[in-house]
């Protein structure tokens, strides 16, 4: 279970700028996990790059097997990231890797990118495992990188390749991880500071906190729900008939008494395509956030979120919904309009509860 660091991407230790040089002094630990099914318990990938003084000087990565009774492979989830349950039926589980792990990070900051949901990881894998775990400060680049960007979506290849860290093997763990470091970094050095904290202060993006957990704490809802799951015989969410006819629902307002810094505060969002949830609870769920719906892109649209497995790759290729080709034509007069994948809006939403 011992983890083998390799020092990669050296980062030079000032850069120039109008005359002066920024010297970097910045530290913390990026992090990013897959997961086997949509349970956020469901860990089956780990990846780390601990930065120092703004350079990446070491890495580690494991597969893992999901906790037990949560270590169902939902063909989704394979689809995106190419592990498979024979892949890691010889691997320690998620109980096992979870204290090297944590060696590994220390009492750094940990940055992710949708943070709040790689942290909701950590806190379900250690509910289901009955295991105890320490509080970790942390900050999301998702939320970094729209103050910082002009960018059609906020999804991890797009921002790594404006951060200037063009990246392959998007949903390798450790890939994601390394891109996100990068970006992190990329922050700071457009913000002319040598903290996460200070980056964060200074584009006014609360940073998150995740508290300490010990068996007996109160559940996530996020766990809850994998037990309600269980205890029904289901080893992942069912999917309803909804899910082959999408109905749009009814359009909803944000709530005024949603929390200000959340992604999708004072948002328009519009839906198309499946997604996991029907279009009513997408719609309820985002409203609670603060964000307004609607069901037609108009130009008072700010966010699109595409289901039936779009990845923001597809910009490039055509296979896109009606909506989504409005938002491009839009983007092109424009008007800025973000384009979330349906993992990254789950993400957003799930991993909110979780914090």
């Amino acid at each position: 279970m011992s983890f083998v660091p390799h020092p990669v991407f050296p980062v030079p230790d000032a850069w120039g700028f109008g005359g002066k040089l920024w010297h970097v002094a910045l530290d913390f630990t990026a992090i990013d996990f897959e997961t086997a099914n949509g349970f956020r318990g469901s860990a089956c990938s780990v990846g780390l790059s601990r930065v120092r003084g703004g350079k990446i000087v070491e890495e580690a990565n494991w597969l893992m097997r999901p906790p037990v009774g949560f270590d169902h492979f939902d063909p989704r989830n394979v689809m995106i990231h190419h592990i498979t349950a024979d892949m890691v039926a010889n691997a320690p589980r998620f109980g096992e890797i979870f204290t090297p792990m944590a060696n590994f990070i220390g009492t750094d900051t940990l940055v992710a990118h949708n943070a709040a949901f790689d942290l909701g990881v950590i806190r379900s894998g250690l509910e289901v495992s009955e295991l105890s775990g320490p509080a970790f400060d942390y900050a999301c680049t998702v939320k970094m990188s729209r103050r910082t960007y002009e960018l059609s979506s906020y999804s991890l290849p797009f921002v790594a390749e404006e951060a200037g860290s063009p990246m392959e093997n998007h949903h390798d763990a450790l890939a994601d991880a390394r891109a996100c470091a990068q970006i992190m970094i990329d922050i700071a050095h457009r913000q002319d500071v040598d903290a996460v904290v200070a980056a964060a202060d200074k584009l006014k993006v609360k940073m998150g906190f995740a508290p300490a957990y010990a068996p007996g704490d109160a559940l996530s809802k996020a766990t809850r729900d994998a037990h309600g799951w269980a205890a029904s015989g289901n080893t992942v969410p069912i999917q309803p008939e909804w899910a082959a006819w999408p109905q749009e629902g009814e359009d909803r307002s944000g709530d005024p008494l949603a929390d200000p810094a959340h992604p999708l505060y004072g948002e328009m969002v519009v839906f198309t395509g499946n997604l996991r949830i029907s279009r009513q609870v997408a719609k309820d769920r985002a409203a609670e956030r603060g964000a307004s719906t609607a069901s037609r892109v108009t130009r008072a649209t700010t966010v699109l979120v595409v289901g039936d497995g779009f990845v923001p790759e597809d910009l490039s290729t055509g296979r896109l919904t009606g909506k989504a080709k409005r938002v491009l034509r839009l983007q092109e007069a424009g008007q800025r309009v973000a384009i979330l994948a349906e993992g990254e809006f789950l993400q957003l939403i799930d991993g909110f509860d979780a914090a």
